[in-house]
């Protein structure tokens, strides 16, 4: 089929290629013309494990193009898919100028003569969005012109975002017309996976409600971390025990600092403000964010219980993405957990094998010692803290580690370590709700 993606960011290019490379002829329209001509070299501006390959193999195959008129991609593109961004606004509720404005320039070059289209939503937007891309669309658009707005979220995660699209758990398509399901099914047949029909509305709302729900499981195994560390438990194990009945599964209830990204806070404020809107408000989800902002309160305050005052202390930090194989470092918690050391006083040392140059951005004006090495990164401090579940720190070479630091403290703030390998190369290991461990005084 051929389907253009407005919006080459990281939804509508992982989007797009993946079309591409199960045959569909794919058109992806950027208005920043750097950006597109950088992608037409080859040149990818997000880090995704097989992304970039996958770019170079399909402009070179022809099923995929970079421009930046969107009129020649909705002339030659049956389905236009909308992948522009939908940033928070401060009260919580989703800053949607982006979707209008593109909608406007869709209905702005459309002709009856292109025949019937489709205008899909991909970015997650509140409720009732789509019929306001379909009221934008029927307003601005020339006599004759033909359009169905549909909904399709993305349910990716990044690091992992090609297998997700390429090996989707569901498809999720909100139509009110059999026409547009039609052919939304077609666009989607290549993937062989589960197909979710629904109406617009409820395709809206399960992305939001997905993620908000996946956000609580990580609050409530964070919430019950805590329990385990007073009562002596390890949280490991709980989660275990809980995630074998087939009710629960084992899936996000992995302890650690707490949740970060583009998805996760701004989908959990913004379902929130959708409750509040409708005059059902989600308490419950106000609860999930104080558990997870606390989540980091607690851990700083062991840090500071150990070494007693931060001022001046040289500290470690391995990780800056908010999770491992990606380089984005929005709302990442190891970010914040530095500009909260760096506002004590303390000297912060960091690395990361990809989110650096993102999180010099990010972290301007505060005074960070960034590492080409994690080994290097470990040089000197006083407390090693791992912020970001990267493999290659499961697999570093502690003793080299501890022959590097000052003293032999490590907080595990992702529970990534071998605590008993960490005791064993001479380090005490303390990590989220499980027993702090010592090495032998013998």
């Amino acid at each position: 089929m051929n389907l253009a993606i407005i919006g080459t960011g990281y939804v509508g290019l992982t989007t797009g290629t993946c079309f591409a490379e199960v045959g569909h002829n794919v058109v992806c329209v950027d208005n920043n013309a750097e950006k597109v001509e950088a992608l037409l070299q080859g040149r990818v501006p997000i880090y995704e494990p097989d992304l970039e390959d996958m770019i170079v193999s399909n402009v070179s195959a022809g099923r995929l193009e970079f421009t930046t008129d969107l009129a020649a991609a909705a002339e030659k593109s049956d389905i236009i898919f909308i992948a522009v961004p939908t940033p928070p606004n401060e009260d919580g509720s989703v800053d949607l100028s982006y979707i209008e404005a593109v909608s406007h320039e869709i209905a702005d070059v459309l002709r009856p003569e292109f025949g019937y289209r489709i205008v899909v939503d991909k970015s997650t937007v509140p409720v009732s969005t789509g019929s306001k891309v379909a009221q934008v669309i029927s307003r601005y658009a020339h006599r004759g012109v033909e359009v169905d707005v549909v909904s399709n979220p993305e349910f990716l995660r990044e690091g992992s975002a090609v297998s997700d699209l390429m090996n989707p758990d569901r498809v999720v398509i909100g139509a009110d017309s059999q026409r547009a399901m039609d052919m939304m099914k077609r666009v989607y047949q290549p993937f062989n996976a589960p197909i979710v029909e629904v109406d617009l509305h409820s395709a809206e709302l399960i992305k939001h409600a997905a993620n908000s729900f996946l956000a609580l499981k990580i609050s409530y195994i964070n919430a019950v971390s805590a329990v385990c560390e007073k009562a002596g438990a390890d949280v490991e194990l709980v989660a275990q025990g809980i995630g074998m009945d087939k009710r629960i599964s084992r899936n996000f209830l992995n302890a650690g600092l707490g949740y970060g990204g583009s998805c996760f806070p701004k989908d959990v404020k913004g379902f929130i403000h959708i409750s509040e809107q409708l005059g059902a408000p989600l308490e419950l989800l106000k609860e999930v964010e104080r558990i997870n902002a606390a989540q980091l309160e607690r851990f700083l305050d062991r840090i500071r219980e150990k070494l007693w005052v931060l001022r001046k202390k040289r500290v470690a930090v391995w990780g800056l993405a908010f999770k491992q194989n990606t380089d984005d470092v929005r709302e990442s918690v190891a970010v914040k957990l530095i500009r909260r050391l760096c506002e004590e006083g303390a000297h912060v040392s960091a690395y990361d094998p990809k989110a650096r140059e993102n999180a010099e951005r990010e972290l301007q004006g505060y005074s960070v010692n960034y590492c080409d090495d994690m080994y290097e990164c470990a040089r000197g401090a006083e407390v090693l803290i791992v912020a970001t579940e990267w493999k290659q720190f499961a697999t570093a070479n502690l003793v080299k580690v501890r022959e590097l630091m000052h003293l032999p403290i490590i907080f595990d703030g992702r529970n990534l370590l071998h605590g008993e390998n960490a005791v064993h190369a001479g380090f005490e290991y303390h990590s989220i709700g499980r027993k702090s461990l010592y090495p032998s005084r013998d």
